[in-house]
């Protein structure tokens, strides 16, 4: 009964049901013909946001949309134009550049396509580059996001699956780091291909400090959340907290951007977007539950297992799994569905926990810009104005070093794990 339940979960999700019904429909359905409480049905989805990890989530998009209503992001778009605008490539440089600094302190994709999109597909398009490119650039960057800490998907895979949320967002930075340059050599060599233009000359001194002290307070968010998880002075939860305390502060006092009328705007947009995601973090939490009680988990181990236990052999077999789920659902469905089915199977074969989730989570995240359904291909072509089919078009390049990078840290967990391995 089970696999039915997930062939229909398929069924309404690829006929347009919105995914929490797409969910909930198969899981009341079960509980009305297994003769399980109602009253369960409330208590279960209750008990999935009873958690402490998931109180990171609303905070760290409060974060993002702080940072958009008090300008922040302009600061930063500034500074990563003067730093490596001279690059071959220009400002889709500066996009992918910038995309590192801002997921430092929103941990979302999304929030960096809404954030920074229209500020730098707009100056691309006035540097000649065409609408779709930019809007492709800023989809392929905005992977970054969720891999950087602070990362709202890896805090809700530790959360579902048990593992370090600490470890997890700290295994995060190489890899992001990894994907940024990897990205920024593939632009390179688009720019000799397409004569993309750039700055005329590389920034005098002068004019780095002009436009590094502006930024500093923003570029020290992330430093902050790393030097304070790393030493153990707090955990994510407590440093999703500190981080909204930090940018108030910086936003009214050094910024001196920030009013009570932005301050409202982006408390209504945090309502709005952590509705959408604890919905389904809920909802999926009463269909994992009925997974267990069919031991479907249980059944894919023995399957998986079957084929190979050699760690080698299943993360490949995963990293097909994600890319081909990637596509059709966001992250956070992905990630509380699949969790507590793929990942047991592939830790009792020996892979580290907290390297799979990197692996796990990156492999969602490139589904973001996988047709059909990745979200941040819907969102830049809302913002850009272009169809969609032109921005996958351009956007193709860039799954060769997203692609390139996710090979690398399935197959040199240390890539992952060096950093989360100094925490004493």
């Amino acid at each position: 009964m089970g696999f039915l339940l997930v062939i229909l979960f398929f069924i309404l999700f690829l006929t347009g049901f919105p995914v929490v019904l797409a969910i909930m429909i198969p899981a009341l359905l079960y509980v009305g013909v297994s003769g399980v409480p109602l009253s369960f049905v409330t208590q279960r989805m209750h008990y999935a946001l009873d958690s402490y990890p998931l109180i990171a989530v609303p905070v760290f998009i409060f974060v993002g949309s702080l940072m958009n209503s008090a300008g922040i992001t302009n600061k930063i778009f500034k500074f990563a134009d003067t730093m490596v605008g001279r690059l071959p490539g220009g400002l889709a440089q500066v996009n992918i550049f910038a995309s590192l600094i801002f997921s430092g302190m929103s941990g979302a994709a999304l929030a960096d396509v809404g954030g920074l999109g229209q500020i730098e597909i707009q100056a691309m398009k006035e540097k000649g580059f065409s609408t779709s490119f930019a809007a492709s650039v800023t989809a392929a960057s905005a992977t970054v996001g969720p891999i950087f800490p602070p990362s709202i998907p890896l805090v809700i895979y530790g959360s579902i699956a048990g593992e370090s949320v600490v470890k997890l967002l700290l295994g995060g930075i190489l890899p992001a780091i990894l994907a940024v340059i990897a990205m920024m050599i593939m632009t390179a060599v688009l720019s000799k291909k397409y004569q993309f233009p750039r700055a005329e000359r590389w920034p005098n001194f002068k004019e780095i400090v002009r436009d590094f002290f502006p930024a500093l307070p923003a570029l020290l968010c992330p430093l902050l959340l790393i030097a304070g998880m790393l030493s153990g002075l707090f955990t994510p939860t407590e440093a999703a907290s500190i981080t909204v305390v930090y940018v108030l502060c910086i936003s009214y006092f050094f910024y001196k951007e920030l009013n009570w009328t932005r301050i409202k705007r982006a408390l209504i947009d945090t309502v709005k977007s952590t509705s959408l995601i604890l919905i389904i973090v809920s909802a999926a939490s009463l269909f994992g539950w009925i997974m267990a009680v069919e031991q479907i988990p249980q059944l894919f181990s023995s399957f998986l297992l079957s084929i190979s236990t050699n760690p080698i052999i299943l993360l490949l077999i995963l990293n097909i799994i994600l890319l081909i789920v990637g596509m059709f659902l966001d992250s956070t469905t992905a990630t509380l569905l699949l969790v507590p089915i793929v990942v047991p199977p592939i830790v009792s074969a020996g892979v580290d926990p907290v390297h799979l989730g990197l692996v796990f989570i990156f492999n969602i995240m490139v589904g973001l810009i996988t047709p059909p359904m990745g979200l941040s291909l819907f969102l830049v072509s809302d913002i850009a104005k272009v169809p969609i089919k032109s921005v996958v078009k351009d956007c193709f390049p860039y799954f060769i070093p997203l692609l390139g990078t996710l090979l690398i840290i399935t197959y040199v967990p240390q890539v992952v794990l060096w950093i989360p391995n100094m925490l004493k």
